[in-house]
């Protein structure tokens, strides 16, 4: 009698799964794939998401990290970068919209979605290299909007890491002055890569190559020498750096951005 009601009232794993995937691209059709109030832009919050729809190029997975420590977790999330790199299409302009969105129902405590903040932090250099990028979504995310700072992308119902081919306009997430230099030199390097035989405008690839040069500059300067982040306020603020060659670039390359 107990059994009968159990097996009636709990899904099996595999139907519970089915659940979880059904969640997130209701939220990927219901929000990626809309315009929101607070985007601070026209159009839909990603204008690639219904192409991808249409052409049914998104793999949803569920990862269950019960029982598994951080490196673990790790561990199987890498993996997926060959097994994206294998999915077809594997080149071409559709190859664009193609993505797997890795679902972790187990994490549910802001504590715990901490956990996919730092896995993304320390591989997204790995995805990147290989023109690629891996974004990290769980309900209590507050990265801002490019557009607004009160809007709130990466805000998904079941946290989950993003990876899909790397496009022109993830340049402001390779070059923010909040990652080290030689960070952002890997990055900066990839993209350029990536883009050197896709990108035409010739004042876009210009951003990333005065990205990059701000970067290198920045490493060769004797605060990070020293293992000391650099002020960019101070550096932007005080007389004694008014002939710095480091603040004009600094100044330079926002107002590239600006444009």
């Amino acid at each position: 009698m107990t059994s009968a009601f159990v097996s009636r009232d709990r899904p099996t794993p595999e139907v519970a799964d089915l659940q979880y995937k059904t969640q997130i691209l209701d939220w990927v059709k219901n929000f990626l794939a809309k315009p929101h109030p607070d985007l601070g832009r026209s159009g839909i919050v990603c204008p690639f998401v219904p192409r991808t729809l249409q052409l049914n190029t998104v793999q949803t997975i569920v990862i269950h990290t019960q029982g598994l420590e951080e490196q673990q977790i790790e561990d199987v999330v890498k993996d997926y970068r060959n097994h994206f790199l294998a999915m077809e299409p594997q080149r071409g302009e559709l190859a664009i919209y193609k993505a797997i969105m890795l679902i972790f129902p187990d994490i549910s405590e802001p504590e715990d979605t901490a956990l996919i903040d730092r896995i993304q932090q320390r591989l997204k250099v790995y995805f990147v290299e290989e023109g690629l990028m891996i974004g990290e979504f769980h309900q209590y995310n507050d990265s801002p909007g490019l557009h607004n700072p009160n809007f709130k992308p990466l805000r998904s119902p079941i946290p989950m890491l993003a990876i899909r081919f790397m496009t022109e306009s993830d340049l402001p997430f390779l070059s923010r002055l909040s990652d080290q230099p030689q960070v952002r030199i890997q990055y900066l390097n990839a993209y350029l890569r990536q883009m050197a035989t896709i990108v035409t405008d010739v004042k876009a690839l210009a951003k990333a190559k005065a990205a990059l040069e701000l970067a290198q500059m920045q490493l060769e300067t004797e605060p990070l020498s020293s293992g000391q982040p650099i002020d960019h306020e101070t550096l932007e603020t005080s007389p004694k750096t008014s002939r710095c060659p480091l603040l004009t670039i600094t100044q330079w390359f926002k107002q590239v951005f600006a444009r």
